[in-house]
């Protein structure tokens, strides 16, 4: 069934999974054996997920959408690497808009929201020899049924899932059909006016203030700042107004990003 539901797509490779551990390991363990472009990983279920800060995002057994997708990028695309993880946000948003009528928004860097909860997360890994790249890995996970996403009290951030907003059935793999088109379009559009304005059109939080506080392993360190989003630069980093009136860039990195409340 999932060959038929990705007919048509540029997918070069399939391994799906019953459970997994991981997609994102065995995509990485796959550049290492020489994928080639657009070979993916999917899993019904993932036991040992993660996300950002290196944060356990299990998967339940039909619950979720839990794949990665390998890209090896050109030239070009190489002095970019760090926007293949807005590429995932904006692939997302597209087919929850463009397939389920949703208006999502993308928490800077990567998380998409549904009703201001995340509902998807990105991680991008980059397998290395030595020197030289052998590929970009896109992990995906979106929380399709309730079931996917954790309680309140267990989370950072608030979580739901796109059953829970439509009130309705969501079949999984027509949805995966939709992000992974949008991966590919947007994908030809990486770095362009027409990208970043996508980005930024469903930036989560803009002009309203918000917190950025480092990494808890950084906290020592680094202070929180406070201030209005404004946007993001041609760079991808976030432009925060400070209540001093400076403007900061804050590049991708170990922080978090909440609303003032």
């Amino acid at each position: 069934m999932l060959n038929e539901k990705l007919a048509g797509l540029p997918i070069s490779g399939i391994r799906a999974f019953d459970v997994i551990g991981s997609t994102n390991d065995e995509a990485l363990a796959w550049c290492a054996q020489g994928s080639r472009d657009g070979c993916l990983v999917i899993a019904d279920e993932q036991t040992a997920g993660r996300g950002r800060f290196n944060r356990r995002w299990v998967t339940p057994r039909g619950t979720a959408l839990a794949f990665s997708l390998i890209f090896i990028p050109s030239a070009a695309e190489t002095e970019r690497l760090a926007l293949f993880s807005p590429l995932g946000a904006l692939a997302i948003c597209h087919a929850l808009e463009d397939h389920l009528g949703l208006q999502p928004a993308i928490k800077w860097p990567n998380d998409v929201l549904l009703n201001g909860r995340k509902t998807a997360g990105i991680l991008v890994e980059a397998a290395w020899l030595g020197g030289r790249l052998q590929g970009i890995v896109v992990g995906i996970g979106v929380n399709v049924s309730p079931a996917a996403a954790p309680p309140d009290d267990q989370v950072l951030f608030p979580a739901t899932s796109i059953e829970q907003v439509l009130q309705r059935r969501v079949d999984r793999f027509d949805l995966l059909r939709a992000i992974l088109k949008a991966l590919f379009d947007w994908r030809a559009r990486l770095h362009t006016p027409e990208f970043f304005a996508g980005w930024e059109q469903r930036l989560a939080f803009k002009h309203q203030w918000v917190k950025i506080s480092p990494d808890s392993q950084q906290a020592a360190q680094e202070q929180t700042l406070t201030g209005e989003l404004l946007g993001i630069d041609a760079s991808g980093n976030l432009l925060l107004r400070l209540e001093s009136g400076q403007v900061k860039a804050i590049s991708v990195g170990d922080v978090h990003l909440r609303p003032v409340l």
